[in-house]
């Protein structure tokens, strides 16, 4: 099927914003990455619904997205731990993540709440958004990219492919959740000199709570201060994702993919990479840890992680047979259809 559609924003959630792999290249003037929080939702979402993998996505926090075909039919997927469900007039049906589905003209799709973790990510085929130095990414402080550099709002349209009609696709095995206490790898400095040692002892010993001051840009923590050794201010100099800010109440700020470029503030700590996404799908009040590694140990994390997400990646597959059963049922082409080895669907 050929021709185009639009995704219409009904509700956003929480928050939700077009993101992508991030503004890369533009640090030196002050221009933040932004992009994916977690660049393997991304990833995986994109290429159930035969998208490129860094294709522009929806990031949504906390459930509550809910977005309706128009002008055409959309091939959608959602990555992520989240409970779906898909309305058709009078009908509603719970969907699965981690697989793609259709959505015919007035369909809509709804995030009912997350399951695990914070954040899911939608992708549509074909999705067409305007790019501003090399990227789609939102980075609303500034008014950068997606729409109009403004976070998705009920009422905005999205400009799509209209789905394709060629069978749907799946992730066999969803990476499990990951759940109990979060313990976050960190490189110690580039400032971590400018603490005192029973500091340092407490960064990388005692427990930390995400306070509800948590967002694209940072998470501040609750717990232990922090003493500096002396003024609990530097001259500015860079930060990037990962760093973790120490102001001068001695809480810890740990920054994420919208951060300033630069600050004011001695770094205590870097949380590597790899763990970073770990740390943006935890709500306030989930406790956490560091622990102290050597910059090898994060590159070699990284490697490791990138290596899961292809081997995640390559494991999609079309739906057995090639036929999307549930669209089958919902489309009536079998009556009173029943599973017959649930034993609630009995005469």
């Amino acid at each position: 099927m050929n021709g185009t559609a639009q995704a219409e924003i009904l509700s956003p959630g929480a928050y939700a914003s077009l993101q992508d792999a991030g503004r890369r290249g533009w640090r030196h003037i002050g221009v933040p990455w932004a992009g994916a929080l977690d660049a393997r939702l991304m990833r995986i979402a994109n290429v159930l619904v035969g998208n490129a993998e860094n294709t522009p996505v929806i990031e949504c926090f906390d459930g509550g997205l809910h977005l309706a075909a128009c002008d055409g039919p959309l091939h959608v997927a959602v990555a992520g731990h989240a409970a779906l469900e898909v309305d058709r007039g009078a009908e509603r049906r719970a969907a699965a993540p981690w697989r793609s589905l259709t959505l015919a003209p007035g369909d809509s799709l709804r995030i009912r709440r997350m399951e695990a973790g914070r954040i899911a990510v939608v992708a549509i085929a074909g999705l067409t958004v305007p790019r501003m130095l090399g990227s789609a990414a939102t980075y609303t402080r500034a008014q950068l990219g997606g729409m109009d550099g403004r976070a998705l709002a009920a009422g905005t349209r999205l400009q799509a492919a209209a789905a394709p009609g060629h069978a749907e696709r799946v992730l066999p095995a969803a990476p499990a959740p990951e759940t109990g206490p979060c313990t976050l790898r960190a490189v110690p400095g580039p400032q971590d000199d400018h603490f005192t040692p029973e500091a340092l002892h407490t960064f990388f010993s005692a427990e930390y709570r995400v306070s509800p001051q948590a967002d694209r840009m940072g998470v501040r923590l609750d717990g232990p201060a922090l003493a500096h050794r002396g003024a609990p201010e530097i001259v500015s100099d860079a930060t990037v994702p990962g760093s973790v800010q120490v102001p001068g109440n001695g809480l810890p700020i740990v920054l994420l993919a919208d951060a300033q470029t630069a600050g004011g503030y001695p770094k205590i700590a870097t949380v590597i990479g790899a763990d970073l996404p770990r740390l943006a799908q935890c709500r306030p009040g989930d406790g956490l840890r560091f622990t102290a590694v050597s910059a090898e140990t994060g590159e070699a994390a990284a490697r490791e992680r990138e290596t899961e997400t292809r081997r995640l990646l390559a494991a999609i597959r079309r739906l057995a047979g090639g036929l999307d059963e549930a669209a089958l049922y919902d489309a009536n082409l079998a009556g009173n259809a029943v599973d017959a080895l649930n034993p609630e669907h009995t005469p």
